[in-house]
């Protein structure tokens, strides 16, 4: 069922048994790993979180139910979390709704899914499932959400800084939330004693500057411009390690579905046409370029390489660096060499 930001709230803030899927949709992930965090904070610190991933389920469809089904092994409330995930799930997801009984509540946070997606059609279709899209916040509604994102740090964000953190990270609330984290700590800013913070802040410490910018980095990389994604690589440190990973797991999944309409026979600029304001108007021409370089199997195969990666570097920490750098570079020599071909 379609559900507005009240009922999908009330819903995980209560941990509704009524339903067994929420589907969080849309442009904005971020808002929609905000809204999925609620179920977390809900069943309490103690509970057990599985964190599985779309094409892991593309790989094997009765995963979903089998867990939604299963005892936690410390006895207490248990709930599965899949992140990033796409069509690529929805036989997992029939399967878990079809199933005779699950005792633990599933969270999907999905990227930009079209009307006729047949994960989303799955969701809207049952009633023990809600779906809920997030838009990226346009104008004065994205620099209100970069002056609330700041003030929950500690800083009282003027309005022309807002106008410039959302301007450089695409009203990306990740990214912004990011950007805000610094400038917290710069300022020293608490959400006890909050600081000030302008233009002549965000100048200071560079949160405008290119090198900080991840999207670079993202269009680099699936553009499979090697040099500039080698350059943009070693400006990150481990902290912005994931960061940087994350940022290409959303590109790959806001092209996925996209990807697929082309596949199945429809032009580019009839996909790009269509998609709206999906798609932040920035982004259009990147993302228009990507649908002609990467197949669909190609997006999955990206996708699975990138989640061991990240997995790879929480075990190791820093060390891991040397790892996702190779990675990342493989992947820009694979989309280098799709555009020769």
């Amino acid at each position: 069922m379609k559900a507005d930001l009240a009922q999908i709230g009330r819903a995980l803030d209560t941990a509704d048994p009524a339903y067994r899927l929420f589907l969080l949709y849309g442009p904005d992930e971020a808002a929609s790993r905000d809204i999925a965090a609620r179920l977390g904070r809900t069943q309490g610190g103690d509970a057990e979180r599985v964190d599985l991933t779309g094409p892991a389920l593309k790989a094997d469809p009765a995963l979903l139910a089998d867990e939604a089904a299963a005892f936690s092994l410390f006895g207490g409330a248990r709930h599965i979390r899949v992140d990033p995930a796409g069509d690529e799930a929805a036989e997992a997801v029939q399967a878990l709704l079809e199933a005779g009984s699950t005792g633990n509540p599933v969270v999907i946070v999905a990227g930009n899914l079209r009307k006729d997606s047949k994960l989303l059609k799955l969701a809207l279709a049952d009633p023990r499932a809600l779906a809920f899209v997030s838009y990226l916040p346009e104008g004065q509604k994205a620099d209100q959400v970069a002056i609330e994102i700041a003030r929950g740090l500690g800083v009282q964000l003027q309005p022309d800084a807002a106008r410039q953190i959302v301007a450089t990270n695409g009203a990306d609330r990740a990214l912004m939330t990011r950007e805000l984290e610094k400038i917290a700590l710069y300022v020293d800013g608490t959400p006890e004693a909050p600081r000030p913070a302008g233009p002549d802040v965000l100048a200071a410490i560079g949160a405008a500057n290119d090198e900080s910018d991840v999207s670079a980095i993202v269009d680099a990389v699936l553009g499979g411009q090697i040099d500039r994604a080698a350059s943009e690589l070693a400006l990150i440190g481990p902290t912005e390690t994931i960061g940087v990973v994350r940022a290409l797991l959303r590109r790959l999944a806001q092209i996925a579905p996209l990807r697929a309409e082309v596949a199945a026979g429809n032009n580019v600029d009839a996909v790009m046409a269509s998609s709206g304001r999906g798609i932040f108007w920035k982004d259009q021409k990147v993302v228009a370029g990507l649908l002609s370089r990467w197949s669909p199997d190609a997006i999955a195969t990206a996708t699975l390489r990138l989640a061991a990666a990240e997995r790879a570097f929480k075990r190791s920490g820093s060390a891991g660096m040397v790892a996702i750098g190779e990675e990342l570079l493989a992947i820009a020599r694979a989309a280098a060499a799709r555009r020769r071909r």
